[in-house]
């Protein structure tokens, strides 16, 4: 009895590890409450629905969503249609032939709603749309860290108790990646009028929470690092096939540095099937850590992110590198910086990204293909050391992808004789051990 008791044990505990290692995929350790939440407020009754305002918060530090833009999909409950949209449009109208006259906007039972382009004629728009569906990061610049449209809802019941929520909401930023829960009725959204005098509130107000897992959105990693310091001639590479192989079809196109410009032109730029430079990493982006240089009070260190893929630009890129010495970074060249403290009391997490018009756009593979930065930091008395590979990043994100590191058994090492024969002690205990077994 006791036997199989604790069989039942074993298989219980083991179902119950793959359950929360299920629940936790999308967890972030630098980010761990960064979310995309939608809200949907009405704010208005029609004879036969209501007027909503959907809003798009992305509340992740440094996960944007980039061109071509989010899509926003459903399933309604009941037999709501589409009449009419501002600041977005339904990607297809569906069919509508039962309708007389003028026919609704949308009538499928799972619309996909995508944001409009810049230059939108004025009366098609509302605020904090209309920018082709990019989003900022939250920590990049919170003002555009917004998108939102205004929706009408027909055949969706005109009360509170008869209304139904969207169902099955999923969001493509671009692609694959996001999950978001079921709609959640929250305390109504409250307004206020332009010169703040008067406030409204709405009807009812939902909630829609989506969080990203980098799992879910490709298989295969999208970044390495690599590494050099000047008091080794090592230069560390990425290793090999972090991001795939050239022998890998399913790692998508890979050229010669050579032949690439006769190929890139006939397939044009964001294509969104990547055309990378051959490499041995065979990864869209590169980031590079130099340690460059030692001062008395001081050290430096060049960063340099290189774009491998022909067919992509990256607009409003960013990157975040953990190291413990960000807790005194004194100067930074051509980037902007901003640091982040997941966890109270510990700064040791960095962000950082280009400056606009200047280098805020990481162009896609060739010579313009890189952007490059210095930090200068000053010395903790107590903690500095470039022993056992400190002076490197313990983790690298670019765009919020987790990228891939050489394995800290690679890393350069000092050039002294303390670390080359580091082992010498247990050497002499080996053979003092092997001389006593000897002489006995």
């Amino acid at each position: 009895m006791n036997t199989r008791f604790s069989r039942f044990s074993v298989l219980f505990l083991f179902l119950l590890s793959w359950t929360s290692f299920t629940t936790t995929e999308a967890y972030d350790a630098l980010d761990p409450t960064g979310n995309i939440t939608i809200k949907w407020d009405i704010i208005s009754w029609t004879p036969d629905g209501y007027v909503a305002r959907v809003t798009i918060f992305n509340y992740q530090q440094y996960r944007h969503i980039e061109s071509p833009g989010w899509q926003l999909g459903w399933t309604w409950l009941k037999k709501e249609v589409i009449w009419s949209m501002v600041g977005a449009q339904a990607t297809e109208q569906g069919d509508c032939s039962k309708f007389k006259g003028d026919p609704p906007h949308c009538c499928k039972k799972t619309p996909t709603v995508v944001d409009l382009l810049p230059g939108t004629p004025y009366n098609h728009q509302i605020s904090n749309c209309c920018r082709g569906g990019v989003v900022s990061s939250w920590a990049q610049d919170p003002a555009t860290a917004v998108s939102a449209f205004q929706i009408s809802v027909g055949q969706s019941g005109t009360t509170n108790t008869t209304v139904r929520a969207p169902r099955n909401v999923t969001l493509k930023a671009p692609g694959p990646g996001y999950t978001c829960g079921p709609a959640k009725t929250v305390a109504p959204t409250k307004f206020f009028s332009d010169d703040k005098r008067r406030k409204t509130q709405a009807m009812l107000t939902w909630n829609i929470t989506c969080t990203y897992s980098q799992f879910l959105a490709r298989k295969t990693p999208t970044c390495c690092v690599s590494l050099s310091s000047f008091y080794d001639k090592t230069i560390v590479p990425c290793p090999t096939c972090s991001c795939g192989c050239q022998n890998n079809s399913q790692t998508g196109t890979c050229v010669d540095q050579k032949t690439a410009s006769v190929i890139q032109a006939s397939s044009g730029k964001n294509n969104h099937e990547p055309l990378l430079q051959c490499t041995q990493h065979m990864c869209p982006i590169r980031v590079h850590w130099h340690v460059k240089t030692n001062y008395k009070e001081y050290w430096r260190v060049k960063i340099a992110i290189t774009n491998f893929n022909y067919n992509m630009n990256y607009s409003l890129w960013n990157m975040v590198a953990q190291h413990p010495n960000f807790n005194n970074v004194t100067q930074l060249f051509s980037f902007n910086y901003k640091s982040l403290n997941p966890y109270a009391g510990i700064n040791d997490t960095a962000m950082l990204w280009g400056i606009k018009f200047y280098n805020d756009m990481l162009s896609q593979a060739g010579p313009l293909g890189n952007v490059q930065s210095e930090l200068l930091f000053q010395k903790t008395p107590s903690k500095f050391t470039f022993d056992k590979g400190w002076a490197f990043p313990r983790r690298i994100y670019f765009n919020g992808d987790n990228c891939v590191m050489p394995p800290p058994d690679s890393y350069p090492w000092l050039p002294n004789a303390a670390s080359k024969f580091a082992t010498l002690p247990f050497i002499v205990i080996l053979i003092t051990f092997f001389s006593v077994l000897i002489l006995m």
